[in-house]
Protein backbone atom coordinates (compact mmCIF):
# COMPACT_ATOMS: atom_id res chain seq x y z
CA UNK A 1 0.00 0.00 0.00
CA UNK A 2 1.02 3.80 -0.75
CA UNK A 3 -0.25 6.96 -0.44
CA UNK A 4 1.25 8.04 -3.35
CA UNK A 5 0.81 5.16 -5.86
CA UNK A 6 3.62 3.90 -7.86
CA UNK A 7 5.23 7.32 -8.02
CA UNK A 8 6.45 8.02 -4.50
CA UNK A 9 9.80 8.88 -5.01
CA UNK A 10 9.11 11.25 -7.78
CA UNK A 11 5.97 12.37 -6.21
CA UNK A 12 8.03 13.70 -3.25
CA UNK A 13 10.91 14.94 -5.38
CA UNK A 14 8.27 16.97 -7.84
CA UNK A 15 7.12 17.82 -4.24
CA UNK A 16 10.60 19.38 -3.07
CA UNK A 17 11.42 20.92 -5.63
CA UNK A 18 7.81 23.03 -5.88
CA UNK A 19 8.52 24.21 -2.35
CA UNK A 20 11.97 25.10 -2.99
CA UNK A 21 11.11 27.08 -5.95
CA UNK A 22 7.97 28.47 -5.12
CA UNK A 23 9.88 29.89 -1.28
CA UNK A 24 12.35 31.50 -3.37
CA UNK A 25 10.26 32.81 -5.89
CA UNK A 26 7.72 34.52 -3.30
CA UNK A 27 11.33 35.91 -1.37
CA UNK A 28 12.21 37.52 -4.08
CA UNK A 29 9.03 39.15 -4.94
CA UNK A 30 8.54 39.81 -1.48
CA UNK A 31 11.35 41.84 -0.76
CA UNK A 32 12.75 43.05 -4.39
CA UNK A 33 14.78 45.42 -3.46
CA UNK A 34 16.70 43.58 -0.43
CA UNK A 35 17.24 40.70 -2.53
CA UNK A 36 18.80 43.24 -5.26
CA UNK A 37 20.98 44.56 -2.48
CA UNK A 38 22.06 41.21 -1.10
CA UNK A 39 22.81 40.30 -4.77
CA UNK A 40 24.71 43.02 -5.61
CA UNK A 41 26.83 42.83 -2.40
CA UNK A 42 27.35 38.93 -3.11
CA UNK A 43 28.99 39.38 -6.61
CA UNK A 44 30.43 43.17 -6.02
CA UNK A 45 33.80 41.51 -6.77
CA UNK A 46 33.03 39.91 -10.06
CA UNK A 47 31.85 40.74 -13.52
CA UNK A 48 28.29 40.29 -12.86
CA UNK A 49 27.89 43.52 -10.27
CA UNK A 50 26.34 45.69 -12.81
CA UNK A 51 23.76 43.13 -14.42
CA UNK A 52 22.26 42.19 -11.05
CA UNK A 53 19.19 43.45 -11.68
CA UNK A 54 18.44 41.88 -15.60
CA UNK A 55 20.30 38.46 -13.63
CA UNK A 56 17.82 38.30 -11.18
CA UNK A 57 14.76 38.70 -13.57
CA UNK A 58 16.61 35.92 -15.70
CA UNK A 59 16.64 33.69 -12.44
CA UNK A 60 12.87 34.59 -11.09
CA UNK A 61 11.47 33.65 -14.96
CA UNK A 62 13.41 30.40 -14.72
CA UNK A 63 12.31 29.65 -11.36
CA UNK A 64 8.74 30.52 -12.20
CA UNK A 65 8.87 28.27 -15.35
CA UNK A 66 10.15 25.44 -13.13
CA UNK A 67 7.48 25.62 -10.62
CA UNK A 68 4.91 25.97 -13.16
CA UNK A 69 6.21 22.42 -14.95
CA UNK A 70 7.10 20.81 -11.67
CA UNK A 71 3.20 21.39 -10.40
CA UNK A 72 1.32 20.66 -14.02
CA UNK A 73 3.99 17.61 -14.35
CA UNK A 74 3.08 16.23 -10.21
CA UNK A 75 -0.61 16.44 -11.62
CA UNK A 76 -0.15 14.66 -14.99
CA UNK A 77 1.83 12.19 -12.94
CA UNK A 78 -0.86 11.46 -10.07
CA UNK A 79 -3.86 11.90 -12.54
CA UNK A 80 -2.83 10.54 -15.63
CA UNK A 81 0.93 8.70 -14.62
CA UNK A 82 2.37 10.53 -17.42
CA UNK A 83 6.30 11.53 -16.57
CA UNK A 84 6.94 13.87 -19.48
CA UNK A 85 6.10 17.20 -18.23
CA UNK A 86 7.29 16.35 -15.00
CA UNK A 87 10.66 15.19 -16.76
CA UNK A 88 11.05 18.49 -18.38
CA UNK A 89 10.31 20.59 -15.55
CA UNK A 90 13.52 19.04 -13.52
CA UNK A 91 15.73 19.70 -16.59
CA UNK A 92 14.33 23.14 -16.27
CA UNK A 93 15.03 22.64 -12.69
CA UNK A 94 18.77 21.52 -13.65
CA UNK A 95 19.43 24.30 -15.84
CA UNK A 96 18.49 26.60 -12.99
CA UNK A 97 20.98 24.89 -10.60
CA UNK A 98 23.52 25.20 -12.80
CA UNK A 99 23.15 28.55 -13.29
CA UNK A 100 23.03 29.06 -9.45
CA UNK A 101 26.23 27.37 -9.39
CA UNK A 102 28.01 29.22 -11.92
CA UNK A 103 27.41 32.15 -9.49
CA UNK A 104 28.50 30.59 -6.56
CA UNK A 105 31.72 29.52 -8.12
CA UNK A 106 32.47 33.02 -9.28
CA UNK A 107 32.56 34.58 -6.12
CA UNK A 108 34.35 31.77 -4.65
CA UNK A 109 31.13 30.48 -2.29
CA UNK A 110 32.39 27.36 -2.43
CA UNK A 111 30.29 26.30 0.36
CA UNK A 112 27.18 27.66 -1.37
CA UNK A 113 27.89 25.84 -4.25
CA UNK A 114 28.77 22.70 -2.30
CA UNK A 115 24.73 23.69 -0.91
CA UNK A 116 23.72 23.84 -4.79
CA UNK A 117 24.87 20.37 -5.61
CA UNK A 118 23.46 18.49 -2.96
CA UNK A 119 19.93 19.68 -4.70
CA UNK A 120 21.53 19.01 -8.89
CA UNK A 121 22.06 15.55 -7.31
CA UNK A 122 18.49 15.13 -6.30
CA UNK A 123 17.78 16.70 -9.36
CA UNK A 124 19.33 14.46 -11.74
CA UNK A 125 18.24 11.59 -9.37
CA UNK A 126 14.41 12.62 -10.18
CA UNK A 127 15.50 12.91 -13.86
CA UNK A 128 16.44 9.47 -14.13
CA UNK A 129 13.78 8.17 -12.23
CA UNK A 130 11.36 9.46 -14.71
CA UNK A 131 13.68 8.00 -17.36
Amino acid sequence: MSIFNNHSAEILILLFFIVTYLFSVVEKLADWKGTIAYYTNHFEKTILQKMIPMLLLIVLFFEIITVFLLTIGLYFLIAENALIVAKVGLEISAITLLMFLVGQRLVKDYQGAMNVAVYFILNVIGIYILT
